[in-house]
C-alpha cells in the first residue's frame, strides 16, 4: 500500500543516472541511512505516535506478549487497559476501556487521544475531540476525510500563537507548521488539475524498438516482501506477460520495501525470472508531492537503462501521476491499471458509524475525481470487472479505452492433484469428519468472517457437524480468536474452527481443498458491491462450492455459480451451510444443489490474461 499520511522524511539530492545497478554495500548503506532518516524524524516530531507504530509492527506473537505487560496491573480508569486492547489488535475492546479511562496526567491524556484517533472515535475523550491537542484535531479531521478543516486547525493554532515573534516553543511551532506543510501537499496531489512536471532522461536515446512490446511496470508492493492479492496479482500478470512474448519489468514505489521493514533488502529481486527494481534513495523528499517528483525522476533512470515502449502502473492515482509525469518527459504512452476503487476502500476503512460521514467528505469526493481524471489521461485503462467498466464509462472514461482483464486462475491450481476435503484435512492433521466450511484470506473486517463464526456456531445448534477453518493473517484476526472462543468452536483438542493464521505459499492449496464449501461472506459496503476478489475463483477451481455475500462483485466473480445469501445474514448462512452439508450426505439433494462448474471449466486463465495485455500495449505503443 502507498505510504500513510502524513509519513515523516526529508529531502536530499537525487545521484545522477546510474549505468548498472549500485555495488550491494552502498545499497544497504542507503536502506540503513533511509531507515535511520525516517525513524529520526518521526521521534522529533511525534515520540508517541513512533512507539505505538512500531509495536503495532511487531508479529501477532510478540504483541500479544507486549498487550500482556501493558495492561498487567492497569486500572480500570487507566488508559493503559485500552492501550493493551489496541497493542492486541482488538479496537473494540480498546474502545470500551478508553471510554472508562480518566487519565490525569499529561501524557496519559495523550495516550489517550492516540489511542481514541487510532481506533477512530476521539469523541471518546473526555471533553470530546475538541479538548485534544491541535495535532490530533488536524489528524482525526484528516482521518474522517475532512482535509480543509484538518488544515485549519493547525493554521488557527499558528494564528492563536506569537510564534512568528518567537511565541511558541520552537519544536512545537516547528512540528505544527511541518505537519501543515504534509497535509497542505497531500491535498494538493488529489486535488482537480494537479500534475507533475515532465520528468525526462538526460540523454534519452528512445525506446529500444523489438517484436514484442517492452514493458517498464511501476506497482506499490512486490513479492518476495509482499504476499498480498496485489503483489500476487502483479506477479502473475508479469508471468503472463514472458509467456505471451512481452518483455516486462517492474519498478516498485519509493523506499520500498525498506519502509515496511527490510532493512536488509537490495537494489533488485528476481522472482521466477520477473524483474523487481527497488527505488532506494539514502532520504525520502520531505512531503507527499516531493516525494512524487522524487519518484518520477529515479522512475526517469530506470527508464533510460530499460527504454521501454510502454510504461503501466496500477492504482492509486499517486502511481498514475508519477507514470504520466515519465511518459510524457518520454513522449511514451502509459496504461493505468485500476485494481480496486480506492475511495471505497477507504470508507471500508473507517468505523462503520462513520461511513455516512465519510461518503459525503471532501476526501472521498476528491479521490473518486482524481481516479477519474487519471483515467481519462491515460492511453488505455485495465480493470477488474464489468462494474468498474461502467462505473468509470459513467464518470466519463471512453468505454472504447476500458479493458476488463479479471482476476484468474493460476496454473499450478489447474494442474493440483485431486484430493477430496477428507484427503486433504489428513495431510493438515485436521479431523477428516464433519462439513468444513472457511476461507483463504487476509484477515480484515470488511471480509465478514465474524458472520461465518455466527453462522458456523447456529448450524451447530441446528444439528449439523458444522466445522470452519479461516486462513490468513490481519488486523481481524485476534478479534476473530476472541469471538470463536466466546462462541465455543475453539478448544484443546475441540476440531471444530482453526485459525492457523499466515500459511507458507506452498500449503495454500491444501487448505482450499481440506474445505467442503468456500464462504466468501463480505460485508455490504461500497467497496465489497464493487471490487471482485481473487480467492473465490481458485476454490471453484478446485472443484469446491462456493457460498457468497449477494454483491454484485461477488455473484460476477462467481458467474453466476455461487450459492448467495443477505450480507451479514448468519442465520441465512448458516441455513445455506446446512443445505450443502445435507447435500453432500444425499445423492438426490446433491443433484438438487447446482453451484459450481466442474473444477477449471469456463474460468479465466493467466494466460487468457497476459494475451489481452499484450494486445493492449501493441495497440498503445
Amino acid at each position: 500500500m502507498a505510504e500513510p499520511p502524513g509519513h515523516r522524511a526529508c529531502f536530499c539530492a537525487l545521484p545522477p543516472a546510474p549505468s548498472a545497478a549500485p555495488p550491494a554495500a552502498l545499497t544497504r548503506l542507503r536502506a540503513v541511512s533511509l531507515l535511520a532518516d525516517t525513524a529520526a524524524r518521526h521521534m522529533a516530531e511525534d515520540p508517541l505516535l513512533l512507539a505505538l507504530q512500531s509495536a503495532r509492527r511487531l508479529p501477532h506473537g510478540a504483541r500479544a506478549a507486549l498487550s500482556g505487560a501493558v495492561g498487567a496491573g492497569a486500572a480500570d480508569d487507566s488508559p493503559r487497559a485500552a492501550l493493551a486492547a489496541l497493542l492486541a489488535d482488538r479496537p473494540a475492546l480498546a474502545a470500551r476501556a478508553l471510554a472508562q479511562a480518566r487519565p490525569s496526567s499529561a501524557l496519559g491524556q495523550r495516550l489517550a487521544a492516540e489511542i481514541a484517533l487510532a481506533v477512530g472515535l476521539t469523541d471518546l475523550l473526555p471533553g470530546g475531540a475538541g479538548a485534544a491537542p491541535a495535532r490530533i484535531q488536524a489528524r482525526d479531521l484528516w482521518s474522517r476525510g475532512h482535509l480543509d478543516e484538518a488544515i485549519g486547525a493547525l493554521d488557527a493554532v499558528l494564528a492563536r500563537s506569537p510564534s512568528s515573534r518567537g511565541g511558541l516553543p520552537g519544536r512545537s511551532h516547528h512540528s505544527i507548521r511541518a505537519a501543515r506543510a504534509r497535509l497542505s501537499a497531500e491535498l494538493a496531489t488529489m486535488s482537480p488539475g494537479f500534475a507533475l512536471p515532465a520528468a525526462p532522461s538526460p540523454g534519452w536515446q528512445g525506446p529500444l524498438r523489438s517484436a514484442a512490446p517492452r514493458v517498464l511496470h511501476l506497482l506499490t508492493n512486490s513479492v518476495p516482501h509482499t504476499q498480498s492479492g496485489y503483489a500476487l496479482r502483479s506477479h502473475h500478470l508479469l508471468l503472463a506477460q514472458r509467456r505471451a512474448g512481452e518483455e516486462p519489468r517492474a519498478v516498485t514505489r519509493i523506499g520500498y520495501p525498506v519502509t515496511v521493514g527490510r532493512a536488509g533488502a537490495g537494489s533488485r529481486d528476481v522472482v521466477d525470472g520477473v524483474e523487481y527494481h527497488r527505488l532506494l534513495p539514502s532520504r525520502l523528499a520531505p512531503t507527499p508531492a516531493a516525494r512524487l517528483a522524487q519518484t518520477a525522476r529515479l522512475l526517469a533512470q530506470q527508464v533510460a537503462a530499460f527504454r521501454p515502449e510502454v510504461l503501466h502502473t496500477t492504482t492509486n492515482y499517486a502511481n498514475a501521476l508519477v507514470v504520466s509525469a515519465v511518459a510524457r518527459g518520454h513522449d511514451l504512452p502509459w496504461v493505468y491499471e485500476m485494481r480496486g476503487m480506492l475511495e471505497y476502500t477507504w470508507v471500508a476503512s473507517r468505523p462503520p458509524e462513520q461511513q455516512a460521514e465519510a461518503l459525503a467528505s471532501q476526501r472521498f469526493a476528491l479521490l473518486r475525481a482524481k481516479e477519474a481524471e487519471m483515467a481519462r489521461q491515460a492511453d488505455a485503462v485495465i480493470v477488474l470487472s464489468a462494474l468498474q467498466r461502467d462505473d468509470l464509462v459513467a464518470r466519463g472514461v471512453p468505454a472504447e479505452r476500458i479493458t476488463v482483464v479479471p482476476n484468474a486462475v493460476e496454473g499450478e491450481v489447474l494442474a493440483a492433484e485431486p484430493l477430496s476435503p477428507a484427503q486433504a484435512r489428513a495431510r493438515l492433521g485436521l479431523p477428516t469428519g464433519g462439513f468444513w466450511v472457511g476461507s483463504v484470506s487476509s484477515l480484515v473486517d470488511y471480509e465478514g468472517f465474524d458472520v461465518l463464526l455466527r453462522a458456523v456456531a447456529l448450524a451447530r445448534a441446528q444439528g449439523v457437524d458444522a466445522r470452519c477453518a479461516i486462513v490468513g493473517d490481519g488486523v481481524s484476526r485476534p478479534g476473530l480468536l476472541a469471538l470463536a472462543q466466546d462462541l465455543g468452536l475453539l478448544g484443546p483438542g475441540s476440531g471444530i474452527c482453526v485459525l492457523p493464521g499466515r500459511v507458507p505459499a506452498g500449503q495454500a492449496l491444501g487448505w482450499y481443498q481440506a474445505l467442503d464449501a468456500f464462504c466468501a461472506p463480505r460485508r455490504d459496503t461500497p467497496v465489497c458491491r464493487m471490487v471482485t476478489p481473487l480467492k473465490p475463483l481458485t476454490a471453484q477451481a478446485l472443484g469446491r462450492p462456493v457460498i457468497a455475500s449477494d454483491l454484485p462483485a461477488l455473484v460476477e466473480v462467481t458467474r453466476g455459480g455461487g450459492l448467495l445469501f443477505p450480507a451479514g445474514d448468519a442465520g441465512a448462512l448458516a441455513a445455506r451451510i446446512r443445505l450443502l452439508a445435507q447435500a453432500g450426505a444425499d445423492g438426490a439433494a446433491a443433484r438438487a444443489v447446482h453451484i459450481t462448474p466442474s473444477a477449471g471449466s469456463g474460468l479465466p486463465t493467466w494466460e487468457e490474461n497476459g494475451m489481452a495485455v499484450r494486445a493492449i500495449h501493441e495497440e498503445v505503443r
